[in-house]
């Protein structure tokens, strides 16, 4: 399991990034998800998004070389999981997430920490010009895509300053991580997944 140094700095959270041989927490709300921009909060009926909202209950999201998106507000204590493909992270759901933390419970970006995790690098995510015109390079036949780059921009321009980046990329590191890309409809999917810290006495931080 990868922790982020930045969110495993608060005491009172608990998070990972999975792995192949990753053993999760029970309990981890989770929903089907379909590379939309759609933010739900943990216990809504709505069964179908791409980004959890909560302060109480532990949320997750299931990528397999889309980018992990973890947040977390010391301030109000309420935190959240996105799953960041490329559509999503076109419609900037990271900043959806932001907003959603910031209506439902009042965090502010500027408090906010945040982990981008194992993903797809740009080293192996070529799209071609459909894709790439979405992200700025229209015309272009063939681009190497950084969307965990992206995603950390945006979470950037929205206002959050404290950032951590897995240096991991999914496809290239077959032994750790699955990929959909390289496995096609065998690939797993890891789980990636951020909640209040039940294992700690000290709720400090």
């Amino acid at each position: 399991m990868l922790k982020a140094p930045n969110l495993s700095s608060l005491l009172w959270l608990d998070h990972g990034f999975g792995q192949r041989d990753s053993v999760y927490p029970a309990g981890i709300v989770t929903v089907r998800q379909i590379h939309s921009d759609i933010v739900i909060q943990a216990g809504s009926p709505i069964c179908e998004g791409d980004a959890l909202v909560s302060a109480e209950a532990t949320v997750g999201v299931r990528t397999a070389d889309c980018v992990p998106v973890l947040l977390a507000d010391p301030v109000t204590r309420s935190f959240a999981a996105v799953h960041a493909g490329w559509r999503g992270t076109a419609a900037n759901i990271v900043e959806r997430a932001i907003q959603e933390l910031f209506t439902r419970y009042g965090a502010r970006p500027q408090d906010m920490v945040a982990a981008v995790g194992p993903s797809i690098g740009p080293c192996c995510y070529e799209v071609g010009p459909e894709v790439a015109g979405r992200f700025g390079a229209a015309g272009a036949a063939h681009v190497h895509l950084d969307l965990p780059g992206v995603n950390e921009g945006q979470l950037r321009a929205a206002g959050v300053k404290n950032i951590w980046k897995a240096e991991a990329c999914t496809f290239c590191e077959a032994g750790t991580y699955y990929s959909f890309r390289r496995e096609k409809e065998q690939a797993g999917r890891m789980l990636s997944w951020i909640g209040p810290q039940t294992r700690r006495a000290d709720t400090t931080g």
